[in-house]
């Protein structure tokens, strides 16, 4: 098990190294500005006092007002976690924050989910598509605004698809 680091003692090591970068912090959580999440990021994953080598988690929460997108951190060497939290979209519009990719390469799949779910935009990403959906799909299913798609969707299947598949005809 990992040792949680409080969300004030982050916060302050954060501001040292990336000054006006922290927004607030609570409990286990530090809120970083959106712009600086890619400085940030580098700086924990980098700096000795932190090595934040393992992205565990990246997913979004929508709070009607806002999207939050949350990120676990864990240390490895350092046996430590983090949770950074970025406020994005307010309003529900221009929701992006920067990708985190070229820091942890695991945010690929991470990121895309997020994108294709939530509707959250990771700018500089390297394979911004859907993973879930296909391109085309209108909307974003997780979102508390989304509307449901009321046309019926007509999968096409091949005629042989039964046969291939050893089932009756």
């Amino acid at each position: 098990m990992t040792t949680p680091w409080s969300g004030s003692t982050l916060a302050k090591a954060i501001e040292a190294f990336a000054p006006g970068s922290v927004e607030s912090s609570a409990g286990a959580d530090v809120w970083v500005k959106p712009d600086s999440i890619s400085t940030v990021c580098e700086g924990l994953k980098s700096r000795p006092e932190f090595k934040f080598d393992l992205l565990s988690s990246l997913t979004a929460v929508d709070y009607i007002d806002h999207f939050e997108v949350v990120y676990h951190l864990t240390s490895l060497p350092m046996n430590a976690s983090a949770v950074l939290k970025a406020k994005v979209g307010r309003g529900r519009t221009e929701a992006s924050v920067p990708s985190v990719v070229p820091i942890w390469r695991g945010a690929d799949y991470q990121e895309r989910e997020v994108w294709d779910l939530m509707g959250i935009r990771f700018e500089g990403h390297p394979n911004h598509k859907r993973i879930m959906l296909w391109e085309g799909y209108p909307g974003h299913p997780l979102r508390k605004d989304y509307v449901t798609y009321d046309q019926s969707i007509t999968l096409s299947i091949p005629d042989d698809a039964t046969e291939k598949l050893g089932g009756d005809e």
